[in-house]
């Protein structure tokens, strides 16, 4: 039963590394090819130590993928140039800065409001402080989908 692992070739670990970078292809994200790299890598390894035991490939291989994972992540965060909408895909980010008028008190420091066609929740900071209906709230910060707000100032 256990003569599968003992017939391991460095052809079997190319072929599923080439396997899994093209996985890369059709999943976003980028971790199936750094995947990939380490299995081609293992291979490589063992192609050059043949009598390597499977055991040791099957570790080989855990410890080059978290390595490659880590420098990989490193390469591309380095390599992503700065673009001029931060803020894309971030609809609560858009909102920092901006002021609104409450239609409601607030009940708990939280409340909802209607922004354009979309109605958030919101959390009042400091902490625990309540808002009256018709107070002028600016957006400070977003948590998830929640958006932090203040008391505006008189200026």
């Amino acid at each position: 039963m256990i003569e599968f692992p003992e017939s391991i070739s460095f052809w079997h670990w190319l072929a599923f590394g080439v396997a899994v970078m093209l996985v890369e292809v059709l999943v976003p994200g980028v971790i199936f090819l750094w995947l990939g790299i380490a299995a081609v890598v293992t291979g490589l390894l063992l192609a050059a130590i043949p009598s390597m035991a499977w055991e040791i490939q099957v570790i080989l291989f855990a410890v080059l993928s978290v390595v490659a994972i880590f420098i990989g992540r490193r390469v591309v965060s380095a390599r992503q140039a700065p673009t001029d909408h931060p803020t894309l895909n971030r609809r609560g980010r858009n909102l920092i800065g901006t002021q609104y008028t409450l239609d409601a008190a607030t009940e708990g420091g939280r409340g909802r409001m209607r922004v354009g066609d979309t109605v958030w929740r919101f959390t009042v900071r400091p902490e625990g402080t309540e808002l009256a209906r018709d107070t002028r709230i600016a957006v400070v910060d977003v948590d998830g989908t929640t958006l932090i707000v203040e008391a505006a100032g008189d200026g």
